[in-house]
């Protein structure tokens, strides 16, 4: 059978090494699949199966180091959740059986007590028996925090085998967003990271596992992972199996590409992925280390699975070019079309590449490491070398679809002069002492041009007149420091002010309703949140006391994470980028305004499933997106912005900026249907999953509801404020764009400092 692409180029930056004691391996296991009645009479697979797959393999290059114990254990593992996957593909995918699959899935946790005490029910197949067998044999050498993280990765893994089985009965192809973040729970290479910790023995220190760096180490991991099994695992998935999530698919239907293009793109995001996952190791690990004070046994640790992540990346790459599952040649190798049998893959016949040549065959990985470099070289210096402040014209508008109607507060008149007596008040508009500029950052023009009280009346249409107000100063407070961070830290490059500034406003932010803040105000940013907190706290239940704070906290640390990469003038990777733009949007902290007036109904275990999740995310990045496409021409023309969506859509497909834009909306749209589907599908479904009552049901329409009022008071907003215009941005930036071009261009100088210059010295400036 043909293949339907030839496989790229891949970035394998490290070698692949392979662990001494595979054979030991491949016969332990077989007599374990075996026991576990996986094999012979199984219905799924045959020893001959397990031999053509050889997970011992995969194991023994994604875990070199491990000891011969060790090695066994973890095989146990891939051999148990792969026979998971074929035995849900045969018993309820092909079926359709979602009532079944749904029961099936709900026993599985019961066998991987986080309570080392409680007892496990009865086993009644493979799997169960599978995996109370691993469970016990794992988790009693690691800590409750480790065993915790493990139950969530591994049940997530299990259950969200519901999302994919409920795509194929729609017949419904996810836009990227959605599939990336939902290929992280049933792909299970969050769950590869965990086992990564046992196999190396550096468990993360509980204090960090949650952190942004170390979430982005495992998020990274797992989508290199998984959109290099969607490469390899194409033909098997879309061919045999009518698979619908895989990454090539995925693009080949947003974008409109071939199979073959499609296929380069995804290599493209890959190859991002990885170099994200580098530059989060070399720039951030150290840092949070030291913020944390973690002992050197800690650090070890933190620098073995740091270790441990990279030789399963390259070990993972290794056995996808020989295992028979995927899209292999015929002596079982994987390669390109017209490669030579035994060659590296994406290499053109004779070994060569770009007229750089090296051996080829089993072991020689290591010499491939420098053609690898090469051919991703001009994709990693597009991320440092764009040129701030260049004339972006006038890029047309993508269409915005806007099915919800939009309704105004009757309040607008007086939240608009509310918010312009309390902006005055703190001290948001006019000069202020330390200010690097004369005038300060806001005039009463600038202000009114914002008109927050407008986006205010949209999004929380029935809120009360206190409660607009409320509303109100929190987008003039939110919008203001999102403007100052740049303006005054990014001017002259100072992380360390940024980050000192940071966590005086979280020191006004109390838990406990009755205590003082832990600073006295000096800015007009402190201020206004030092007036804001109390005014919202002040009837908030603890609960909710500590989720505003967070969403906050994390808004303002998101801007930290904007800063650093103008420091290193980096265009961020696409998929961090939608990421973090959700924080730094203040999306979450916008939509819990509404909610805080009437308190939050949803519990908590509905607000964490991932029904309700999904559409919050979904509406939060069509917001965010919808804002950077009317605010491209201000970002990158007038302010030298590198976080802006449609940039990065430039930067990752290297295409022209109305090419980017026409993309950027195209996901606008998908983020929209996505948020549909859900509400109209995957809600109704919740309903019967948790058994509501008719309270309960009602809550959560009644969130949904308050969502679609928020994306159409966004849309509203931008389209009717002045923030936006030409006038306002000539007014605002009366130089142009020439004005103050060296905001984001300085850099250190001295001894160990050229790597920062290497943006200037690649774009000529």
């Amino acid at each position: 059978m043909p293949q339907p692409f030839e496989l790229p180029r891949f970035y394998v930056p490290y070698p692949a090494r392979l662990n001494p004691h595979v054979e030991q391996a491949r016969e332990h296991t077989k007599c374990w699949a075996r026991g576990m009645n996986m094999l012979e009479g199984s219905g799924i697979w045959d020893a001959s199966d397990l031999d053509a797959h050889d997970y011992a393999l995969l194991c023994a290059y994604t875990h070199p180091d491990a000891s011969g114990a060790e090695l066994d254990l973890v095989t146990d593992w891939y051999v148990w959740v792969f026979f998971f996957d074929d035995h849900f593909l045969d018993i309820f995918k092909r079926t359709r059986d979602m009532a079944g699959a749904k029961a099936y899935l709900d026993r599985l946790p019961a066998f991987m007590p986080v309570d080392l005490g409680q007892e496990v029910p009865e086993p009644t197949n493979q799997v169960e028996a599978g995996l109370a067998d691993l469970w016990a044999r794992t988790v009693p050498a690691m800590s409750e925090s480790w065993r915790r993280r493990f139950h969530e990765s591994t049940r997530h893994l299990l259950e969200e085998s519901l999302w994919e089985l409920s795509n194929i009965s729609a017949g419904r192809v996810s836009n990227p967003v959605e599939y990336i973040e939902m290929r992280r729970k049933v792909g299970g290479a969050p769950w590869s990271a965990n086992l990564v910790e046992h196999a190396a023995g550096a468990e993360v220190p509980a204090s960090i596992a949650a952190s942004r760096p170390m979430r982005v180490l495992r998020d990274t991991f797992s989508d290199s992972v998984h959109l290099r099994n969607d490469l390899f695992s194409y033909q098997r998935e879309t061919e045999q199996e009518g698979e619908l999530a895989n990454a090539v698919l995925v693009l080949e239907r947003f974008l409109g590409l071939s199979p073959q293009e499609a296929a380069d793109r995804v290599n493209d995001l890959l190859t991002s992925r990885l170099q994200q996952f580098e530059h989060t190791a070399l720039t951030e690990v150290e840092p949070l280390v030291a913020e944390h004070g973690l002992t050197p046994q800690e650090q070890l640790a933190v620098a073995a699975y740091v270790k441990g992540l990279q030789d399963w990346q390259s070990g993972g790459h290794e056995w996808h070019m020989r295992s028979s599952r995927y899209m292999n040649g015929a002596d079982g190798t994987a390669r390109s079309v017209g490669d030579p049998v035994g060659g590296p893959v994406g290499t053109p016949a004779g070994g060569s590449l770009g007229g750089l040549s090296g051996p080829s065959g089993l072991g020689t990985s290591a010499a491939q490491i420098l053609l690898s470099l090469t051919a991703t070289m001009p994709q990693r210096a597009r991320a440092y070398s764009h040129p701030v402040r260049q004339p972006a014209g006038h890029v047309p508008l993508p269409d915005i679809p806007m099915p919800f109607e939009l309704t105004l507060n009757p309040h607008l008149d007086e939240a608009r002069r509310h918010g312009a007596a309390w902006a005055a008040r703190i001290g948001l508009v006019g000069p202020e002492p330390g200010y690097p500029l004369p005038g300060g950052l806001w005039d009463e023009r600038r202000l009114a041009d914002n008109d927050l009280a407008l986006c205010a009346a949209g999004i929380h249409p029935r809120a009360g007149r206190d409660q607009l107000a409320l509303t109100t100063d929190w987008l003039a407070w939110g919008t203001y420091a999102d403007d100052y961070y740049p303006a005054v830290f990014g001017r002259t490059g100072d992380l360390a002010a940024a980050r000192a500034a940071t966590e005086r406003l979280l020191l006004l932010m109390p838990l406990d309703a009755e205590d003082a803040p832990g600073a006295a105000p000096v800015t007009a940013l402190e201020r206004g949140l030092a007036d804001l907190w109390p005014r919202t706290t002040a009837s908030l239940e603890p609960g909710a006391r500590r989720r505003l704070r967070s969403s906050v906290e994390r808004m303002c640390r998101s801007w930290l994470w904007e800063l650093a990469n103008h420091r290193q003038h980096r265009v961020p990777d696409p998929v961090d980028y939608i990421e973090m733009r959700r924080d730094t949007f203040g999306s979450e902290l916008t939509m819990s305004l509404s909610r805080i007036a009437h308190g939050d109904l949803l519990t908590d275990e509905i607000a964490r499933s991932r029904p309700v999740r999904a559409v919050e995310t979904a509406a939060m990045d069509f917001g965010s997106l919808v804002n950077d496409v009317f605010s491209y021409r201000k970002e990158i023309e007038f302010e030298g912005e590198l976080h802006n969506a449609v940039l990065v859509v430039q930067n990752f497909l290297d295409c022209s900026p109305e090419q980017a834009m026409a993309v950027t909306g195209d996901l606008i749209a998908a983020r929209l249907q996505e948020f549909q589907h859900i509400t109209d599908t995957q809600l109704p479904a919740l309903f019967d999953e948790f058994g509501l009552n008719p309270a309960a049901r009602t809550a959560v329409l009644d969130h949904a509801r308050e969502l679609r009022d928020w994306m159409a008071g966004i849309v509203h907003w931008h389209r009717a404020c002045a923030r936006y215009t030409e006038e306002a941005l000539l007014r605002n930036h009366p130089l142009g764009p020439a004005a103050g071009r060296a905001r984001w261009e300085a850099v250190p100088t001295g001894i160990g400092t050229a790597a920062a210059r290497l943006p200037s010295l690649l774009t000529g400036r």
